[in-house]
């Protein structure tokens, strides 16, 4: 603690950086050249963890590995195809010093012993295919290291599994920065101050482990993560659902928007509403999903994160009712409606809001309902905007089950008895970030999230 009682934090709590002064006839040891270089390296992480951010920078995508391609391209399946960059074996589920027993399990240990459920003449002794690749890539972790995978990787999620965490079949896949001790050396002349012995590493290599548990990670709630202590050093990567270690692992299965994408802070975006941008619903069916007769229905907003509940106010959400149809149209007129009590009823944040019309003012053929949510207005657990712009019209549907699903595939099933379905909009089936399914949001944060549907008779 300091003086005045605040807590100290990471990063500016620190010595303070000292460069070396040189002079003449300065007498310079290798205390002092390793001290050099860690002013240059702490100046380098302070500016960007403080400035830039952390997270993914580009690659590191989770691939399935078919059953008959278990090592990287290119490569044959020898010793090798376990090498950490630089040629030192370190396993598969590590690039960087010797790993732990407990990550890495030596033949005949427990690497062997039977997930819970199966006996020791069971599926136990067949050969384990769940397997994934981790594509080259660039990230950084919160510490300010860059983490950087090259030529990719294949993991063996079995063994990478801690032993205690093997009776799941949910995993989590992540990676963390890792240094080691390269290229043995002997010293021409000893330490007179010190042991010195026989042989010494020269020179220190930067590379990374793989990490896998069975048990949900924790995430970084900071809202401040330039000063504020940094908890989680693994960036994670992708959730693996429904693995059988017997069977290769299918594309299905890896969800990769566990991520965080590089940044200082992670906005909070829309990710799913209960209606169809742009689809068309008979009059009865938009009644319902308005909730004009129903007082437990009506329009659902869902969140990535907590928004405040003071911020859903009047004005916040507006419905506009463009009339279409044959003879006058395109008059305007704005619907009445109002907030649900949050599903959390008086808790300070909720992840969705319920928002239903509640004056009697009729929709007819052809009309065009315009829903507008002004989401600048709409702060999260940091007091900042959603970032609500909808890009493209693509955030997904919500179905009844709370899920989410592609808009564009649920346009193209129908999801309406007897409305038509208009087709799914061409291309970019993934945001930019190759990452799905898309939400609101350009990483500006604030703007409008507009959307709308449109009203047949039948």
């Amino acid at each position: 603690m300091t003086e005045t009682g605040t807590p100290r934090t990471a990063g500016l709590d620190a010595p303070p950086l000292r460069r070396l002064r040189y002079f003449h006839g300065q007498m310079l040891g290798a205390r002092d050249f390793q001290r050099e270089q860690d002013y240059h390296r702490e100046k380098l992480k302070l500016r960007m963890r403080c400035l830039l951010g952390y997270g993914v920078v580009c690659g590191l995508f989770v691939e399935p590995v078919p059953a008959d391609d278990d090592c990287p391209p290119g490569h044959h399946p020898t010793a090798a195809d376990t090498a950490a960059p630089g040629g030192t074996a370190a396993g598969p589920a590590a690039e960087a010093d010797e790993p732990a027993a407990e990550e890495h399990p030596a033949a005949g240990t427990e690497e062997h012993s039977a997930p819970a459920g199966e006996s020791r003449t069971g599926p136990e002794h067949t050969e384990r295919k769940a397997k994934v690749r981790i594509t080259p890539g660039l990230a950084v972790d919160c510490d300010g290291n860059e983490v950087v995978v090259r030529g990719g990787c294949v993991v063996d999620l079995w063994k990478a599994l801690p032993h205690h965490e093997r009776d799941t079949d949910t995993v989590w896949v992540g990676i963390t920065y890792a240094e080691r001790s390269v290229e043995p050396t002997r010293a021409v002349y000893n330490d007179a101050c010190a042991d010195t012995s026989d042989c010494e590493y020269g020179w220190t290599e930067e590379c990374y482990k793989i990490r896998v548990t069975g048990c949900e990670p924790p995430v970084d709630d900071r809202c401040d993560t330039c000063c504020a202590p940094c908890d989680h050093k693994v960036l994670w990567l992708a959730r693996i659902d429904c693995v059988d270690w017997h069977q290769p692992v299918r594309r299905h299965q890896i969800h990769m928007n566990v991520r965080r994408p590089f940044g200082r802070h992670l906005p909070t975006v829309i990710t799913g509403v209960n209606w169809i941008h742009g689809h068309t619903y008979t009059i009865d069916e938009a009644k319902a999903l308005l909730g004009t007769q129903d007082e437990d229905s009506g329009l659902v907003v869902r969140f990535s994160a907590g928004v405040r509940t003071d911020c859903l106010r009047p004005g916040v959400v507006e419905l506009q009712v463009i009339e279409g149809g044959s003879g006058r149209n395109a008059s305007t007129w704005y619907m009445g409606g109002t907030f649900a009590e949050p599903d959390d009823g008086c808790d300070e944040f909720t992840e969705r809001f319920r928002y239903r019309q509640t004056t009697r003012e009729t929709l007819q053929d052809g009309d065009r309902v315009m829903i507008t949510v002004r989401s600048a207005f709409i702060l999260d657990r940091c007091c900042r905007p959603v970032d609500g712009t909808h890009v493209g019209g693509r955030v997904p549907l919500i179905d009844d089950a709370g899920t989410t699903t592609d808009a564009g595939a649920a346009t193209d099933a129908g999801t309406t008895d007897g409305a038509a379905s208009p087709a799914s909009p061409p291309g970019c089936a993934l945001p930019p970030s190759g990452i799905g399914p898309w939400t609101s949001g350009t990483g500006a944060g604030g703007d409008v999230f507009e959307s709308w549907f449109f009203v047949k008779e039948r």
